[in-house]
């Protein structure tokens, strides 16, 4: 999945030179954390949160306290550089720079223009998608080998009880280049039936494990 296909856009945007206030003003009239500080030809030259807000003047809730600040420039709290990414980049690269630099938003550019930008929340909310949570379904873990075959062979078992898969996620079983765990979402409410002719074709459900199916 791309990131133009979950970037937010149109954009509340703020310049550099514009006060703190202002952008205390649109942080809240928009309900968002977050907002690009552009130039004037609308490259990004920074970001700027609630949380600089905060760092900036903690007693900001307080009535006559730290107000000066608020007269400040946008520039002088704003973060700067800024990681950007691309419309064509693929949402993984975006979850990979969240957790390696420890931020909660990027800008989206083309062209050195900015076009969208995408948070935490867009992202969550389109990997909880992904999974097929939010249909009525059950989930399936099932061990593996690590060959070439496991997974049409796995998922073969239930198309051919005609059963639907919401998605299919695999990791490594405890860190091992040799086993893989196969997390299967089905269009089912009642996975029993599909869990034991799984064991019976020998491979380990290890989720749910009911007690009495077949090993």
């Amino acid at each position: 999945m791309l990131v133009e296909e979950i970037m937010s856009e149109p954009l509340v945007t703020i310049n550099s030179n514009d006060r703190i206030e202002e952008a205390l003003e649109l942080l809240n009239k928009h309900k968002i954390r977050h907002i690009p500080v552009v130039s004037e030809n609308e490259q990004v030259v920074g970001i700027l949160s609630d949380r600089d807000i905060r760092d900036a003047a903690p007693s900001i809730l307080e009535e006559n306290q730290n107000r000066q600040i608020l007269q400040h420039e946008v520039s002088s709290i704003m973060t700067t550089p800024v990681i950007t990414v691309h419309p064509l980049d693929f949402i993984e690269d975006i979850a990979t720079i969240f957790y390696e630099h420890e931020i909660a938003c990027v800008p989206v550019t083309k062209n050195n223009q900015l076009v969208g930008i995408v948070t935490e929340k867009d992202l969550l909310y389109r990997l909880i998608q992904l999974t097929g949570i939010h249909e009525q379904s059950s989930q399936i873990e099932v061990k593996v080998p690590n060959k070439v075959g496991v997974l049409p062979n796995v998922t073969k078992i239930i198309s051919d009880r005609n059963t639907n898969i919401s998605s299919v996620f695999i990791y490594p079983y405890q860190d091992s280049y040799h086993e893989k765990i196969i997390v299967l979402r089905i269009q089912t409410m009642n996975p029993m039936p599909l869990i034991d002719e799984l064991k019976q074709h020998g491979y380990e459900v290890i989720w749910p494990n009911i007690p009495g199916l077949s090993k």
